[in-house]
């Protein structure tokens, strides 16, 4: 999205609820109507995605498309996990998201989507078994991590960013389980390690051992290899 798309979708008077929301202070009956399509959504998505089978979820770009050497890593992850058992849960998106859902469905694993209302970039992909579309991307954070019991994240931007790092806080904080967390494209990974280990850890704002919380691997058999070494056949392990 271009600076003049960016403005006139910040301009746009019909823009979806999450930006009303976040825009600040709103009088007490507006205030309890979002809480209370907030509470839907969230009811929506417990009922669409009751998932029963162990579930892998997969971050990343939306903008790398078939024949991307990070989409088709993607894709051959999508079909690894599908052949181990695992469903496949992404933001249902184009790119990465794509390519994982394309892998599973083409394994004949279960592809799941969590889609969100977005200017550019964000449709249900062809892949998808069934997803959820939603209008807040705290709720849908929250799905993407619920039932998921280990987490691949590829190359991506701001928002890969922005789950990755949650889903690290979350286990780094004990607000879940420690599942793995694999990171595939190890050299687009390797600057980030690098500020994680000679600032974050020098400084002392984080412990050396929160850089163990995510596994780097270039190969999609490793990266099943290590979703399974943590021995969590189905969603009820995951408390």
């Amino acid at each position: 999205m271009n600076d003049d798309e960016r403005l006139k979708w910040l301009l746009d008077p019909s823009a979806p609820g999450e930006k009303q929301f976040l825009h600040g202070r709103c009088d007490r009956d507006e205030e309890l109507a979002s809480a209370a399509r907030i509470f839907l959504e969230f009811v929506q998505g417990f009922s669409g995605l009751d998932i029963t089978q162990p579930c892998v979820t997969i971050f990343g770009s939306a903008r790398f498309g078939e024949g991307h050497s990070y989409y088709e890593l993607a894709r051959n992850l999508g079909q690894e996990l599908a052949a181990s058992g695992y469903a496949v849960l992404t933001g249902g998106g184009p790119g990465i998201m794509e390519a994982a859902n394309r892998g599973a469905k083409e394994a004949g694993g279960l592809s799941i989507g969590c889609n969100i209302n977005l200017p550019v970039e964000q449709k249900p992909n062809d892949y998808l078994d069934r997803y959820v579309h939603f209008e807040h991307f705290f709720v849908r954070k929250v799905m993407l991590v619920k039932y998921s019991q280990a987490f691949v994240v590829l190359p991506g931007g701001l928002g890969t960013l922005d789950e990755v790092f949650e889903a690290a806080t979350l286990m780094q904080t004990g607000k879940i389980e420690s599942f793995p967390i694999v990171a595939m494209g190890s050299q687009f990974w390797q600057p980030m390690r690098d500020f994680i280990r000679n600032t974050l850890i020098v400084e002392g704002t984080i412990a050396t051992g929160d850089l163990d919380l995510i596994h780097v691997t270039d190969s999609t058999t490793e990266a099943v290899d290590i979703i399974k070494q943590y021995g969590l056949p189905l969603s009820e392990d995951k408390k």
